[in-house]
């Protein structure tokens, strides 16, 4: 049992995860293991992984369906008291960033969460993510859309669903709604500062039409069909605007 298992997902990763688990490595804060979880990668993605192990590292290696399968394999073999998910490509903003979301589960805290930034290939940092973490998490905060981004989402692991695998690219909307569907305000813990530096280049920014009618499933299924057509529209009469401008 350790306080925070950080988990990372890789296919094909050899590039992407080194810059991962050496902010991982260098992190102030020891209290947690880091599981990588792998889908039978045919690259040097397993090779890199044990090269640059420690003694807080586990390594799985097998096929799975998909990216919220290898999830939901990382949530059964996760030990921590809390979940962290850091896919390969994305990196602690700073080496005390761990040691914060660990301040603030020592206030009991449900979910702790915070800010993104962008980075490229090379780790700079491109601009803030298009949203920014809300003050005060309640439920209603997502029927806007994905305010916090899922690598700055720190969640017990007694609280957390699995992913729902009839989604390909929200699962992790709909796994977040259902979290803070959980909990109440008072139990979520805004860390007030950049945490994640997130690499912008997944699934999801992949296949954006996809991943975009999957939202709107999702939205619809928590928040009702009238509030999320308000929501949409609030939203394509924001971009004209934008446009306009």
């Amino acid at each position: 049992m350790c306080l925070i298992s950080i988990i990372t997902i890789t296919y094909n990763a050899e590039k992407e995860l080194p810059s991962t688990m050496k902010s991982i490595a260098e992190q102030t804060f020891g209290d947690y293991e880091h599981l990588i979880i792998d889908g039978a990668s045919k690259d040097g993605t397993v090779n890199v992984a044990a090269k640059m192990r420690t003694e807080r590292t586990r390594i799985i290696s097998e096929p799975d369906k998909g990216l919220y399968d290898a999830m939901n394999k990382g949530l059964r073999q996760a030990r921590g008291e809390y979940v962290l998910f850091l896919n390969a490509g994305d990196c602690f903003a700073a080496p005390d960033v761990l040691a914060s979301f660990a301040d603030g589960a020592a206030t009991g805290a449900d979910i702790i969460y915070g800010d993104t930034d962008i980075v490229d290939c090379e780790g700079t940092v491109i601009g803030h993510r298009h949203h920014s973490a809300p003050d005060v998490l309640t439920f209603e905060s997502f029927s806007r859309g994905m305010l916090i981004c899922h690598q700055a989402f720190m969640v017990k692991r007694s609280l957390s669903p699995e992913y729902d695998l009839s989604y390909r690219f929200s699962a992790d909307y709909d796994w977040t709604v259902k979290c803070i569907k959980r909990t109440s305000p008072e139990r979520c813990h805004n860390l007030r500062r950049v945490a994640i530096h997130y690499l912008s280049d997944g699934l999801t920014d992949r296949n954006k039409v996809a991943s975009l009618k999957e939202r709107f499933r999702i939205m619809r299924g928590h928040y009702g069909l009238p509030k999320t057509l308000a929501r949409h529209f609030g939203m394509v009469l924001n971009a004209v605007v934008k446009r306009s401008k």
